[in-house]
C-alpha cells in the first residue's frame, strides 16, 4: 500500500539572509512542488530502503539505498545527496522510531514538478512531506536536521503567502494577501545556477558576525509589509531597490540589476544571491520581458499567475 505527500516549492520575496536573523520576511507557496510516495513490503531477509528521485517527466535524478534500520549506505550515485538524506532519515528516526516497521522493507519514490537545480524547494518540499509521513513536526526535522530560517517548510503546506519571523527557532507565520494589482507585470526569471544555500548562509554569517543589524532587520521587516500593501507598481519597484540596496551593503555583491542595466523596470534577487531566481517588474507587459531575458540566454521565465499560489 503506497500513502502519497505532496508540497509546495517557495520563493521568498524580501527578507533573504535576513531572515535568519529574525526579520519579517514575505514568502511564496508555489505551484509547481514535489510529491513523495511510500510503499512498504514485508521484508525477505535484511529490510532496507530504496529511494528514487524523479524530475519532470519521469527523469531520475538520485537513486540511493540505505539498510535498515541503520541506514547505512548501500549503494548510491551520488554520495554527498545520500549523506544529507541519511542525516534527514537518522533525524525523523529518532524523532519518530515507529515510522520505520523493522518487519517491512521500504521504497520511496519523490516526483519533482521543476528541474531540481532551480533552488525553488528540493529539500524543503521533500521534508515537509517526510515529517507529514511520519507525523511528526517539520519544523523540529529541519532543526535537527539540516537547518536553516524555515520559511520554506512554511510555505510547503501553506494555500497562502505569508509573512515569516522566527522568535529563537520558533516559526511564526502569518497568512496574508499578496496578489498585487499589477501582478500581471511581475515575473520571475531563473539566472541559470543553482546557488549552494548552506554555502552561503555560512558566507553571509562570517562577513555579519561582528555587525549589529538591527537597523537593516528593522528596515526589511518594514519593506516586507509595505510590499504586501501597496498598490502602486513604482512604490513597489522603489521597495525592491531599497531591499537591493540594503542586502547588496551587507554582502558586497552588487544588486541584480547591475547586471542587466538596460531592462526597462526593475530587478530583485531572490533566495542566495548570484545564480537563483530573481524578480522582474516592467510595464513593458509579457513579450518584451521574454525577449528581454531570452537575449541573455536566460530561457526559464514565469509568470506571477503561472507560478505563485496567492490564496
Amino acid at each position: 500500500m503506497a500513502n502519497v505527500f505532496r508540497s509546495n516549492g517557495k520563493l521568498l520575496i524580501s527578507g533573504e539572509y535576513l531572515v535568519l536573523r529574525g526579520a519579517l520576511s514575505l514568502a511564496l507557496p508555489l505551484r509547481l512542488g514535489q510529491s513523495l510516495e511510500v510503499q512498504r513490503e514485508e521484508a525477505h531477509g535484511h529490510p532496507h530502503l530504496l529511494w528514487s528521485a524523479l524530475a519532470p517527466g519521469g527523469k531520475p535524478w538520485f537513486k540511493t539505498s540505505f539498510e535498515l534500520p541503520s541506514f547505512d549506505i548501500i549503494g548510491t550515485d551520488d554520495r554527498e545527496k545520500s549523506a544529507r538524506l541519511q542525516t534527514v532519515l537518522l533525524t525523523l528516526n529518532s524523532l519518530k522510531p515507529e515510522a520505520f516497521d523493522p518487519e517491512y522493507s521500504y521504497k520511496v519514490i519523490t516526483r519533482l514538478d521543476f528541474e531540481p537545480h532551480w533552488g525553488l524547494g528540493s529539500s524543503s518540499t521533500l521534508l515537509a512531506a517526510l515529517a507529514r509521513w511520519a507525523k511528526c513536526d517539520a519544523h523540529t526535522l529541519l532543526n535537527l536536521s539540516l537547518g536553516g530560517s524555515g520559511y520554506d517548510i512554511a510555505c510547503a503546506t501553506s494555500s497562502k503567502p505569508i509573512l515569516y519571523r522566527r522568535d529563537g527557532i520558533r516559526p511564526v507565520v502569518q497568512p496574508t494577501n499578496f496578489y498585487p494589482p499589477f501582478h500581471e507585470q511581475i515575473f520571475f526569471v531563473y539566472q541559470g545556477q543553482k546557488q549552494d544555500s548552506n554555502h552561503e548562509i555560512v558566507n553571509f554569517n562570517r562577513q555579519t558576525e561582528h555587525l549589529d543589524l538591527s537597523e537593516p532587520i528593522g528596515k526589511v521587516s518594514d519593506i516586507s509589509l509595505k510590499m504586501t500593501e501597496t498598490k502602486d507598481p513604482e512604490a513597489f519597484a522603489a521597495l525592491m531597490h531599497e531591499h537591493e540596496l540594503i542586502l547588496s551593503g551587507l554582502l558586497k555583491i552588487p544588486p541584480v540589476k547591475t547586471f542587466f542595466p538596460d531592462f526597462e523596470g526593475e530587478l530583485k534577487s531572490l533566495g542566495a544571491w548570484g545564480g537563483d531566481f530573481m524578480m522582474a517588474l516592467s510595464n513593458k507587459g509579457e513579450a518584451y520581458v521574454r525577449e528581454y531575458f531570452a537575449g541573455q540566454q536566460l530561457d526559464t521565465l514565469f509568470t506571477f499567475k503561472e507560478l505563485a499560489i496567492h490564496g
